[in-house]
């Protein structure tokens, strides 16, 4: 929760814009909620089964209703530059996989960071590291994101990272 709130702080304070998937609870919720205090934007996209059932932000810059899931994650990565993933569930491992493929198959060339605060995305990781070996992915891979142990270093590792080439709209939509 610590690096949570310190990362919308930092996120707020470099005057970038929050782009997930809008709820209020969580640790996503209080990256929003730091943002947010700390006088940054905050665009949520939520679906409107998660907003109906009062799990939606109302205090955000934005925040777009969609019909589904799938919406939902075409508006986001529309939206927007990098992806970061803090520690999460089953969605933040669908939403970071996601990015990750697509860059893969070469649809974007956004960063991506996974923040590894105490070690939390180590076994995916490993996980990762196991698939190549195994040959079902090639080395080349492992430079499709970048990991990241402290929050300096997250935004160290977004700003040492090449602009976009292309737009991926013209891909992916």
């Amino acid at each position: 929760m610590e690096n949570a709130i310190a990362f919308g702080k930092m996120m707020a304070e470099r005057g970038i814009t929050l782009v997930y998937g809008g709820g209020r609870i969580g640790l996503m919720g209080a990256v929003a909620d730091a943002v947010m205090k700390n006088g940054g934007k905050v665009v949520g996209i939520i679906p409107a089964h998660l907003d109906d059932i009062e799990v939606g932000h109302k205090g955000l810059s934005e925040l777009i209703v969609c019909k589904s899931m799938y919406e939902r994650k075409v508006e986001m990565f529309k939206r927007s530059d990098a992806f970061v993933t803090l520690a999460g569930g089953l969605g933040s491992l669908d939403e970071a996989f996601e990015a990750l493929t697509l860059r893969q198959l070469g649809i974007h060339d956004k960063p991506l960071v996974f923040m590894n605060a105490l070690g939390y995305w180590d076994k995916c990781l490993d996980m990762i590291d196991g698939i190549i070996e195994d040959g079902f992915a090639r080395e080349s891979n492992r430079n499709l994101f970048t990991v990241a142990e402290t929050l300096d270093q997250v935004f160290e590792q977004l700003e040492a990272e090449p602009a976009p080439k292309f737009d991926p709209r013209e891909k992916l939509l």
